[in-house]
């Protein structure tokens, strides 16, 4: 038998087990008819280990292992079809609509000429931001209720995400309800008189540094962290030192009366930061396009593709993953992912609560549209 007839077999065999695959799917939005109707769940873990554990003792021993993941594949496919089925006529608890011209109290952290405030007039136009010391107090003055809105940084363009924003949000009850883009032009700021030449010391908030990084190294500079762009623009100012710069906006600079030494010093440009607006209650633009959650798996073989099995099997991109170690376990993760969809779609729903049931730890963290 040649290739070609060898492919022609495949073929035919290819047909056999989709008509098969086609029967089965079937039957199982019959079981989900039946389960809909009695109130039963979807997920019966004691059926699917009888399941895998009958394909094993049945396949040859060179291919236990795959035809077990091949029949895995099936059941979660078969799930993914019952939760859509059973999920079909529900819907999320309606949001309350995102208008900013009517938010009361709006959270940065910093202070005035800080790219939180520009991410704050680019969403809720003229309503001035009310500035706290950390991340950590703008999380917890929305948390408690002191201020309606927070804006903090989520991830930037050239150096990725903001740790110290994703550690909070593991901690913090919130909804994000916007996403807000903000071009990133560092400068080089002074006081008047001083020099690319007197200049030794460059202030800035970490991520500011990082992003400048190579701008710093080239020009000898000494890295000195601080809490944030503005705040440190503030510190040369007050200083009054020749010796010490800051890297902010040129806005920045102009309202603390600094001298621009020089601009545009990121490595990198476009470079952009991300901002996520958050609230406490459920509040959504009524053109959300995009839902976060987060998610811890199993600890078992197979657990993150069978995940990622179920956004393939609804048809929704997951468009970003992020994970982070917990703080206080031995090295379990925490998946942020985000993917594009409505909260009234109903393969949303499905996919949510069927994430709800079967993974370890779940959390839906809002929907939202980006701001560009």
């Amino acid at each position: 038998m040649n290739l070609n007839e060898l492919r022609d077999r495949i073929d035919v065999i290819d047909s056999e087990i989709l008509k098969l695959f086609t029967d089965r799917m079937d039957v199982c939005r019959a079981v989900a008819e039946f389960k809909k109707e009695n109130n039963l769940p979807v997920m019966q873990g004691g059926r699917e280990k009888q399941v895998i554990e009958r394909v094993r003792r049945n396949a040859p021993d060179d291919l236990k292992d795959g035809a077990a993941m091949l029949f895995q594949n099936i059941m979660d496919i078969s799930k993914c079809i019952q939760n859509m089925e059973i999920e079909h006529d529900t819907r999320l608890f309606s949001p309350e609509p995102f208008v900013p011209e009517k938010a009361g109290k709006i959270a940065c952290q910093g202070t005035a000429g800080a790219y939180s405030e520009a991410a704050c007039k680019k969403l809720f136009g003229d309503k001035p931001a009310v500035f706290y010391t950390s991340f950590e107090d703008v999380f917890n003055a929305v948390e408690t209720g002191e201020a309606d809105f927070g804006l903090l940084p989520l991830e930037n363009s050239t150096i990725g995400n903001i740790s110290e924003t994703y550690e909070l949000m593991s901690k913090h009850n919130f909804n994000i309800c916007s996403l807000v883009r903000v071009e990133i032009t560092h400068c080089l700021a002074a006081v008047k008189g001083a020099s690319a030449g007197t200049v030794k010391y460059v202030y800035s908030k970490e991520e500011a540094l990082e992003q400048c990084s190579k701008f710093i190294k080239e020009n000898g500079l000494i890295r000195r962290e601080y809490a944030n762009t503005a705040l440190s623009a503030e510190l040369v100012r007050e200083k009054n030192d020749p010796s010490i710069a800051c890297i902010c906006s040129k806005q920045c600079a102009e309202l603390y009366g600094l001298e621009i030494l020089n601009d545009r010093i990121a490595d990198a440009y476009p470079n952009y930061t991300r901002f996520i607006c958050f609230s406490k209650e459920y509040i959504s633009p009524e053109d959300a396009d995009t839902i976060t959650v987060c998610v811890t798996i199993p600890d078992t073989p197979g657990s993150l593709y069978r995940m990622l099995t179920k956004f393939y099997v609804a048809g929704l991109n997951l468009s970003k993953i992020e994970s982070k170690n917990i703080a206080g376990s031995d090295f379990e993760v925490m998946f942020y992912l985000d993917f594009k969809g409505s909260c009234t779609d109903p393969k949303v729903v499905a996919l949510l609560h069927d994430l709800e049931n079967e993974m370890s730890f779940f959390r839906f963290m809002g929907s939202f549209k980006e701001v560009m």
